[in-house]
């Protein structure tokens, strides 16, 4: 394992920030912290990067114990989400600066920055200053010059939080081909569920400073462990008591085993898919009428036209046979 937590607690004042969390990191991996604001992400990132020390707990570095060790002995470069970029050094100064100071020769650093700058295609702005460069360039710079030293281990804070939406999304797809090609041990911080699930090898959700839930994307969202895992990990809708997708909801116009009555409430077409919102009655008890709810499914503009999916209309909803479902609470 590139990084090893055991038994990480972390508080500031009366506040518990991090609660007996342990997680691996494989080598050459790329890792998700995901969760909420206020989760211990960023506390656990900055805990790894020696930039806070825990209060008990370790942390193993490429197996050695780095719990104590200053920051600039741990290997790992830091990439933060505001840049934190030289406004008087160019491009090609910024991202020398950490070899630099190590005092490296000057064709090493020549030669280094120059393959550097080629692979975030940043070459042809080597003479640029950041305040020239849109914020999606200001970023691959700053990955630049954090892979500039060799890292261990690469550590990103939220590194696309300060970008709008169009950027981000072209970005995340740049990370994933740029570690696709160094190979470096990642980990990034991120409350996009969609951003880790598309970049990441492994997520490892966190919540009230304990880890909910560790593994690949597709295990994590398929196989939740909690209610709290499967409503934050993508959109939810609850029928019979139990929280599924609902892509696997399946409505018919016919009762058959296993449905529900329902009356469709709304029908929104969003391109491709339609989301169809209805109130579904749940049986009662002896002598009792039952009680309805909302609930939705998200189906095919094809499905959605076939079952004539209209306000008013009677249709019978149950889980699909390959849903994966969790108590509602």
């Amino acid at each position: 394992m590139a990084i090893e937590i055991r038994d990480v607690n972390k508080s500031f004042g009366e506040a518990a920030v991090l609660r007996d969390v342990s997680v691996d990191v494989a080598s050459g991996s790329l890792t998700a912290l995901l969760g909420p604001s206020g989760g211990g992400k960023s506390t656990l990132l900055r805990v790894i990067a020696g930039l806070e020390r825990p209060d008990s707990g370790r942390v193993l570095i490429s197996g050695r114990d780095a719990t104590r060790l200053p920051p600039q002995r741990r290997g790992v470069g830091f990439v933060f989400q505001h840049y934190a970029a030289f406004k008087h050094l160019t491009v090609f100064e910024n991202v020398a600066f950490g070899l630099k100071i190590r005092k490296r020769p000057k064709e090493e650093i020549r030669k280094r920055v120059g393959e550097l700058l080629e692979l975030v295609h940043l070459d042809q702005f080597a003479a640029r200053y950041p305040a020239q460069l849109s914020g999606g360039q200001r970023q691959r710079m700053a990955l630049a010059r954090a892979l500039a030293v060799n890292p261990e281990v690469l550590l990103l804070d939220e590194p696309f939080g300060a970008l709008d939406a169009q950027v981000r999304k072209e970005l995340r797809t740049w990370l994933r081909r740029l570690h696709d090609e160094v190979h470096v041990t990642t980990v990034f911080v991120t409350h996009d569920q969609e951003e880790a699930i598309e970049v990441a090898d492994t997520i490892v959700v966190l919540a009230d400073g304990v880890v909910q839930q560790a593994g690949a994307p597709g295990d994590i969202y398929d196989n939740p462990a909690s209610p709290f895992v499967m409503r934050f990990l993508g959109p939810v809708t609850e029928i019979g008591g139990r929280l599924l997708r609902p892509h696997d909801v399946e409505l018919s116009a016919e009762p058959g085993p296993g449905t529900r009555p329902a009356v469709i409430t709304r029908v929104v077409r969003l391109g491709f898919e339609t989301r169809v919102e209805f109130r579904v009655r749940e049986p009662g008890g002896a002598g009792e009428s039952g009680q309805e709810h909302p609930a939705w499914a998200q189906m095919t503009r094809e499905s959605a036209r076939r079952l004539s999916a209209e306000a008013g209309a009677e249709v019978h909803v149950r889980p699909s046979v390959r849903a994966a479902t969790v108590p509602a609470s």
